[in-house]
């Protein structure tokens, strides 16, 4: 098998392996060398084992007592196959990896034939693999999501096979119209064969539990601001996809989009939304508060399901941003070319937002019970936003719904005075300092940061999904009803 990548700079260890090999093949013992370099022979063994780096001094005299030259001692390459996969699995072992799984040290010994080396090392090498895999997860989430994201845009955010099976579950608890109240909701579970149970010990890790053995579904306990609809669409929505255990990024993404995709489609029935739509465009009227109020549903769902329905059937084409109040993007899409800020990914989760967009400047707006508007002219043109404020646990986001000034016709909000000027990605936007306090304050000041937890953190290495399922398979044999 192919040896893991070695370092080939100098190391104790090819040195050691030089030295014995020489050692050996001239026929003397460790005694032997010892007496020759006057040192004692357990010196000589850890001076050959590579546990002390050697002097040039020591070389010289090991050199000459061996009747070597210096350059024979000192040559990066090992003397043997046998001394390479030895110097590998000393190295191995030596390593922060092997130490972390608490096993015993393997010594090399004659006896350890080749090919048992070999496996050891295969072994440790695959592991290694998992190990950067796993610490890699955060690169491979991004770009799994970045090419989502453009399937998402290709189709214009519409999946017409999930509005196919949204329509057929509220035919099935015989919604007619409107939006879809919490009566249905519950009865759209009990009609898929299942009970409800809300719950104050929900693991953190998850939205809902279902326990499919018994056919329950643990929900948690109304939360403030929170649609009690939502978890419970989700979690019949993975039960209707016949969401698994993803396999990986893209296929936990994937689940994500379209359980939630199901459930907007469900509070948002496509027949009404777009009626309704269809009519406020004819008035140019358009605005997602509208759209909420009627649904009865949030202002971020809202604005999802505007998204869904509004280039598809209404020829528009649009933006959507979430953004924390830090400036940081949450969530994104657009078919309108909006340029959004990327990393060399193409992500734009975690990205700062211009401080001029809607996103960035609703924030300063003391009415946070309306809708902002505004104009950003930008490098590639003039874009129209909406934007409102939902508090949430983790802080205050932005949800903004734009679109190019062509189509602004069609929307209400469209006579606001509100403009700015955008020139990023160009640094001189917002992202320099003005010259007059940089002059100032750049050599006199040292701030603190915030250390971003993501900067560091890595997804848990049992799961995709982050989900602890040692506390989920408690909370069910916590709650799980008497044989």
């Amino acid at each position: 098998m192919p040896l893991p990548a070695d370092d080939t700079s100098l190391d104790a260890l090819t040195i050691g392996k030089r030295i014995r090999q020489l050692r050996q093949s001239r026929g003397m013992t460790l005694e032997d060398l010892g007496t020759a370099i006057g040192r004692a022979a357990s010196q000589v063994s850890v001076l050959e084992n590579g546990k002390r780096e050697p002097r040039l001094s020591d070389l010289q005299t090991v050199a000459r007592a061996l009747g070597a030259t210096l350059d024979d001692l000192l040559s990066a390459e090992p003397p043997s196959r046998r001394a390479q996969l030895e110097i590998a699995l000393e190295r191995i072992q030596r390593g922060p990896l092997y130490s972390s799984l608490g096993l015993p040290p393997l010594p090399v010994r004659k006896s350890l034939s080749d090919e048992a080396i070999e496996t050891v090392l295969g072994l440790h090498a695959e592991l290694e693999r998992l190990h950067r895999e796993r610490a890699a997860t955060p690169e491979e989430a991004r770009r799994a999501n970045t090419e989502l994201r453009d399937q998402m845009r290709r189709q214009n955010n519409y999946f017409p096979e999930l509005e196919s099976t949204a329509r057929g579950l509220l035919a099935a608890v015989g919604h007619t119209g409107g939006p879809l109240s919490q009566r249905l909701a519950s009865e759209l579970a009990a009609h898929l064969g299942f009970t409800l149970h809300y719950v104050t010990d929900l693991p953190a890790s998850t939205r809902s539990v279902s326990d499919l053995r018994h056919k329950r579904i643990y929900l948690p306990v109304d939360k403030k601001g929170a649609d009690p609809r939502g978890s419970l669409l989700r979690a019949l929505a993975g039960h209707v996809l016949g969401a698994e255990e993803p396999n990986d990024y893209r296929e936990f993404l994937l689940q994500r989009v379209e359980t939630n995709y199901l459930a907007a489609a469900l509070m948002v029935p496509e027949a009404g939304a777009v009626e309704f739509l269809a009519e406020a465009k004819a008035n140019r009227e358009l605005s997602v508060e509208d759209l909420r109020d009627a649904f009865a549903v949030t202002y971020e769902t809202a604005a999802h399901r505007f998204t869904n329905l509004a280039t598809h059937h209404l020829g528009i084409p649009l933006h959507f941003l979430k953004v924390h109040q830090s400036g940081t993007i949450s969530k994104a899409y657009e078919n309108d070319d909006a340029k959004f800020p990327h990393d060399v990914l193409g992500a734009v989760e975690g990205q700062v937002v211009c401080r001029f967009w809607s996103a960035r400047q609703v924030f300063d707006i003391a009415d946070r019970f309306s809708p902002y508007h505004q104009y950003t002219d930008k490098p590639n043109g003039t874009y129209w936003c909406t934007s409102s404020i939902q508090s949430t646990t983790q802080g205050d986001f932005s949800v903004s719904v734009g679109t190019p000034f062509a189509h602004v016709k069609w929307f209400r909000g469209r006579d606001t005075a509100n403009r700015k000027n955008s020139g990023c990605p160009d640094p001189a936007c917002c992202r320099q300092p003005p010259a007059p306090l940089a002059s100032k304050w750049s050599e006199q000041s040292f701030p603190s940061p915030r250390l971003q937890s993501s900067l560091l953190a890595a997804v848990p290495v049992d799961t995709f999904t982050g989900v602890d399922h040692t506390e989920v398979y408690e909370f069910l044999e916590t709650h799980a009803p008497a044989s």
